[in-house]
């Protein structure tokens, strides 16, 4: 599998007892969940963390949090038992379109049943049961990530004491949507797509490409691209945005799956806090963790109101942000000022 280069060998992998019975009405069958940890479980069990990942990102936290871990900081393995999950619909070790379809000996490609924010928890959950975890002293994520956080608090209440939502919201806005929406319809163009059905001797999918470039333009923000990106054309009359924008483009080609970025980004659109729960606002409101809701001031992709929205409804919340002109992905790319934010209310 051309993803396995990207799964560390220090990579764990839990296969799941039962079916897992999804969100959307489908089961899905020998479920594997693949995770990295680091630290110990001390005997009274409270010291467990579990980090969320964002849309394309794996298990491997310390190589993109790198500076989150280490004495003193967010994560401190000499303290605290920290876990990542590799999300389920992922192509990264966990099952998801891109893995053998029990049924048909094949991979699932488009066949991959639809599921939900809520699936991913759940088979968190499983995973945490399998690990021997009584709670998680904390919930952290970023974006998805941070999707997957706030649903923690609701789906298993008692089974999280805190959350920690980074430059995400409790329900995918008509603007997120949209991004999506275009994104998707690039792989749908795409003369090699054949209508979702997965193989692996054609072509890499460029329309795959170009959905990352669509994508990497909410990721980041019109200042930070013009002080990064000169209107100089070189040689070949190409400006250095768009330059970059195919590099980008190229070079997701080489870890990532349109089957599965597909499925990804149609979970992120269903993602609603009230969904079959009641009024937004009053679920809002049922939410008891100490919260801690991170905005970023130039994100494009989900809005600092977004996030004030969390924080006027969650009673027991506080909101800070990164001043940050690098857009949504600052994240990803601000850690200092981000471990600075979260260290405190971490270790409480």
């Amino acid at each position: 599998m051309k993803y396995q280069k990207f799964i560390s060998d220090r990579t764990q992998f839990y296969q799941l007892l039962y079916p897992l019975n999804l969100e959307l009405g489908e089961t899905l069958n020998h479920v594997q969940i693949a995770y990295r940890t680091w630290g110990t479980l001390n005997t009274k069990g409270d010291n467990a963390i579990l980090i969320c990942h964002g849309f394309t990102a794996n298990a491997d936290a310390e190589v993109w949090w790198s500076a989150l871990f280490g004495e003193g900081k967010t994560f401190d393995p000499n303290l605290d038992f920290i876990v990542c999950s590799n999300i389920l619909g992922s192509c990264y070790g966990s099952t998801g379109a891109t893995s053998i379809n029990p049924e048909t000996s094949k991979p699932y490609g488009s066949d991959f049943p639809a599921i939900t924010i809520r699936d991913m928890v759940r088979s968190q959950y499983e995973l945490m049961q399998g690990l021997g975890i009584p709670k998680w002293k904390l919930v952290i994520g970023g974006s998805l990530g941070g999707m997957q956080t706030l649903e923690w608090a609701l789906t298993y209440p008692e089974l999280v004491k805190a959350i920690a939502p980074i430059a995400a919201s409790g329900r995918h806005s008509a603007w997120s949507i949209a991004l999506a929406e275009a994104q998707r319809q690039a792989i749908y163009a795409d003369p090699y797509w054949q209508n979702g059905n997965y193989d692996q001797d054609l072509p890499p999918h460029q329309g795959l490409a170009i959905a990352r470039m669509i994508a990497t333009c909410s990721y980041y923000s019109r200042p930070d691209f013009e002080q990064r990106f000169p209107r100089q054309q070189n040689q070949f009359n190409n400006f250095a945005i768009a330059n970059y924008l195919h590099d980008e483009g190229e070079k997701f080609l080489k870890r990532f799956d349109a089957n599965v970025y597909v499925s990804l980004s149609k979970a992120m659109d269903s993602h609603d806090l009230g969904r079959n729960r009641g009024d937004y606002h009053s679920v809002l409101a049922s939410i008891h963790q100490p919260t801690l809701v991170v905005a970023i001031g130039s994100d494009l992709l989900y809005f600092p109101e977004e996030q004030q929205e969390l924080a006027k409804f969650i009673p027991n919340s506080e909101i800070v942000q990164l001043q940050s002109t690098q857009g949504h992905d600052t994240f990803l790319l601000d850690l200092e000022n981000l471990n600075h934010l979260l260290v405190d209310f971490c270790k409480d």
